[in-house]
Formats: C-alpha cells, sequence, structure tokens
C-alpha cells in the first residue's frame, strides 16, 4: 500500500497518512531495528491504559524502511499552540493534566529507567572519571518503582484539538519513580539548548524557565524533590544527545 500525505516530519521518522483513521510512522532508513521494535513493544504495552494516546497496530516494511501504524490523531503540538497563543499557564495545566493521568499507571515489561541512564552515563565521552563515579552513586540512591514514565514528555509530543490533548511517542518508555518523568519534562522544557539562529533568544530563554515552573507548581512537586534527578539526567545527556 503507498503512504498518503506527510502529517508530521520528525528527527527519526516522517509520519504519512494511511488507511482510513490510520498513520505509518515511518523510520528513516538505517534507523536501528531494535529502535522501532522497542517503541512498537511500549505502544503495545501501554495499549490499553486509561490516557489519551494513539494504538499502536503492526509493524510494516516499505521502500527498504520500518514502520510502525498507529492511529490517526488530529491536531497542532501543543508547542506550536502555545507559541501561537502565548498561554504558557494554560500550557502548563494541559500538561499536568495529561501527565497526571500517565503517572496513574503501574508497569513493569518496559526499560527501566536507571538502565537508560547509566548507559549513557557511561558512554558519555567525558573523560572526569570521578564525576561518572559520584553520578552513578547519586542514580543508584534513587527511589526504585514501578510507575509508568513517559521518558520524553513535553510541549512538542502533546497533541492539542478543541481542548482535548494526547500524548505520541513511545520510544523512551519505562518505569520506576514519578518524580524521575516530572524531572526529564523540566529538563526538556527548560534544559534544551535554543538555536543559535533564534531571534530573541533571551524571551524564549525565559519562556521555557516560565513554563517549566508552572509545571512544576501544577504537578504539586517543588525544585528540591527532583534536584537529584535533574543532575543524573543533565550528566547522561552528554551520553545521549553528544552533538547538543
Amino acid at each position: 500500500m503507498k503512504y498518503g500525505k506527510v502529517i508530521g516530519l520528525g528527527n527519526t521518522a516522517t509520519v504519512y497518512g494511511w488507511e482510513e483513521g490510520k498513520v505509518i510512522k515511518l523510520f528513516y532508513q538505517g534507523y536501528p531495528k531494535e529502535a522501532v521494535e522497542r517503541e512498537f513493544h511500549n505502544a503495545k504495552a501501554i495499549r490499553n491504559m486509561d490516557f489519551s494516546k494513539p494504538k499502536a497496530y503492526e509493524i510494516i516494511f516499505l521502500e527498504k524502511r520500518m514502520g510502525i501504524i498507529y492511529d490517526r490523531v488530529d491536531g497542532e503540538s501543543l508547542l506550536d499552540w502555545v507559541m501561537r497563543t502565548g498561554e504558557v499557564q494554560e500550557c502548563a495545566v494541559y500538561m499536568a493534566n495529561l501527565h497526571k493521568a500517565i503517572i496513574k499507571n503501574k508497569i513493569s515489561n518496559v526499560p527501566n529507567y536507571k538502565e537508560f541512564l547509566k548507559c549513557n552515563i557511561v558512554n558519555s565521552p567525558s573523560t572526569n572519571l570521578k564525576k561518572q563515579e559520584e553520578v552513578l552513586q547519586i542514580l543508584d540512591k534513587l527511589i526504585d518503582g514501578n510507575t509508568l514514565c513517559h521518558g520524553d514528555f513535553h510541549p512538542g509530543n502533546i497533541l492539542i484539538s478543541d481542548g482535548h490533548t494526547i500524548v505520541i511517542d513511545f520510544m523512551n518508555v519505562c518505569h520506576e519513580d514519578f518524580l524521575y518523568d516530572v524531572a526529564r519534562t523540566v529538563f526538556l522544557v527548560e534544559y534544551t539548548p535554543v538555536p543559535i539562529e533564534v531571534g530573541d533568544r533571551e524571551m524564549l530563554l525565559g519562556f521555557k524557565k516560565t513554563l517549566a515552573e508552572l509545571y512544576l507548581m501544577q504537578m504539586n512537586v517543588t525544585r528540591e524533590m527532583i534536584q537529584d534527578y535533574l543532575a543524573v539526567i543533565i550528566a547522561a545527556r552528554v551520553g545521549e544527545c553528544p552533538e547538543e
């Protein structure tokens, strides 16, 4: 079957229209087979949980590329919505309400977030072994648990239509304590770099910090509660995304 028009573009895949009510997330040629299979497994593992998300149906091969068939979801990204409307407070409310619905769920048949972080810390190009060991000790002391964590929860992975939000992208789904997922969201919202070519960088940096603060307030979580998680996440990011 031939895919339809482009629905969305990402760093790892392009989403195309498929048969009625479906899309295909078609990964770029050469993208690791294991990563596609992991996303599909994660999407199937959370399929019947009570929060808004597209369901995954099957993996297919098309033009030497791997793809996952998902339900079609119409709407704009929450990131585009907040940049268009300027409603930062409302964006934080949308984020927190959806995130609270996600972390109500328990799961065990997906990766442990500590494994993900440890792998990226160990594979970091940093040569400061003492600092690396200190971070690994902090990681080891963090709380264990079986709470569902999205692992990549930020406005770019939330779609909104008529006030209804839905989460997408399940590559980094994992389990442990919910504070990991809150800290990961704060990191992705506030700490990821702003491209140099962006016009008003200072305004955007302030916007990112404000959104993170409002989101934390809505989640009823303080900076102190996530400071150790953030320290580990920041250290692991060097191994996860060395080009940042």
